[in-house]
């Protein structure tokens, strides 16, 4: 079991207290029954943006140990300190991500007399595609592991990277049929969360065979050290695609907000408080966006990937700036996502859409670009595809009829095998 504890800057202290006391009290359960202590060592500190929140909650966690061990009268319970895993959900702070390493490290050795044997630092895909889009989101993974790995050779501490991913590519592109292609792109990825489409959405038996093949190889992978000059190119990278697919989605608030209510909640989720929410990067403040999965299934359930916002025109952008070379050489997989995302593109929709909002122009545009650039046209090409295709214009038509596109939004879902 593994506690994920709030983030006290973004989400307050009171869940925080709950938290230790759940990890002291199993402590002192397991050691008055003589059993394996501590039960419960490590915790999830979620967006995390700098290593004073680490330094802050092992603080915390070290005075509230401290103080139970003097209320108990008893100086031999476990656990004083906690391992920390970092769960970094924002594209500028995972190609900084290395720094935040380095100093929490430095903080432990001062406090404990020593480092640790390991680190396990969490990249998070999906918060950082809905902050800055998808291939933001992929290059800053693919740098964080860079940086990462550069951390372990330079200071000998152990570093076993984890990375969430849901099904489609804008939030990870881990699927039972996909392994292949997740590996190559995150290639030093020790630990995967799957998600809910991997495990149920696939049959049993495939899904078997895949969680053997991802036991087998991830952290068999030899991971890619990247250069300075190419780390510079990624953050260049970055900002570029950021500021075309931002744009676009700031403009689109209302319509995304208007579709959320159609799409079925799957699970009970804190509201997220952070990204589009905080972020100063973002031109219009206080933006308010549903969370990723709901994010992603509004523009699946309309035949329009979210992949595809802002890319067209970043990797036009990409091209006169002399980078789109360099992405080539550290995103070799992108033809193949494209090509991927590429089977779930309503050209149809895109078009009506365009024409009652004028921000889908630019996406339109972009999409031309995108097919220039393939040399090839997106759109559907098994059959499955076509059926995909035809109940995502059952979403749109309902929702211009003012009827609830809901059905086919499950429909649509059912056939991608995934949500959102």
């Amino acid at each position: 079991l593994t506690f994920r504890v709030p983030n006290i800057q973004r989400e307050g202290q009171a869940r925080l207290a709950r938290a230790f006391a759940g990890i002291l009290s199993a402590a002192y359960t397991a050691h008055e029954l003589k059993l394996h202590t501590p039960p419960l060592f490590e915790v999830i500190h979620p967006m995390t943006t700098s290593a004073q929140e680490l330094i802050t909650l092992q603080r915390k966690f070290n005075e509230t140990a401290q103080f139970q061990q003097k209320i108990l009268e008893s100086k031999h319970l476990k656990p004083e300190h906690l391992d920390i895993i970092p769960l970094i959900e924002g594209t500028g702070t995972l190609l900084k991500s290395r720094r935040i390493l380095e100093k929490y490290v430095d903080f432990m050795e001062k406090m404990n007399g020593k480092r640790p044997r390991m680190i396990r630092p969490f990249i998070a895909r999906s918060d950082p595609a809905l902050d800055g889009g998808f291939i933001a989101a992929v290059l800053s993974a693919k740098a964080a592991l860079s940086e990462y790995f550069h951390f372990q050779k330079d200071t000998g501490i152990k570093v076993k990277p984890i990375i969430g991913a849901g099904s489609l590519r804008f939030r990870g592109g881990l699927s039972p049929q996909t392994i292949d292609e997740f590996i190559t792109t995150y290639p030093g990825v020790a630990t995967v969360t799957l998600q809910s489409s991997f495990r149920y959405d696939h049959p049993l038996d495939e899904v078997k065979k895949a969680v053997a093949k991802l036991n087998r190889r991830l952290g068999n992978v030899d991971p890619v050290l990247l250069t300075a000059k190419e780390m510079q190119q990624i953050a260049r990278l970055d900002a570029i695609f950021v500021k075309y697919y931002r744009k676009t989605i700031e403009g689109l608030e209302g319509f995304i907000n208007q579709m959320a209510r159609f799409i079925p909640a799957r699970r009970e989720r804190m509201q997220h408080t952070g990204h589009f929410g905080y972020s100063r990067q973002v031109g219009k403040a206080g933006l308010n966006l549903p969370r990723a999965i709901t994010f992603t299934a509004i523009f699946y359930s309309l035949g329009l990937p979210p992949e595809l916002i802002g890319m067209g025109r970043g990797l036009r952008a990409s091209r006169q700036a002399g980078l789109l070379g360099p992405l080539e050489k550290l995103y070799p997989e992108l033809r193949e996502a494209i090509v991927g995302v590429g089977r779930y593109f309503n050209r149809e929709n895109l078009e009506i859409l365009s024409r009652r909002f004028p921000l889908f122009k630019f996406v339109k545009t972009g999409v031309q670009y995108i097919e220039s650039y393939l040399g090839e046209k997106l759109g559907p090409r098994e059959p499955e595809d076509f059926i995909h295709r035809n109940y995502t214009s059952n979403v749109l038509q309902n929702w211009l009829r003012e009827r609830s596109p809901e059905e086919d939004i499950v429909k649509s879902a059912q056939i991608r095998r995934s949500l959102g």
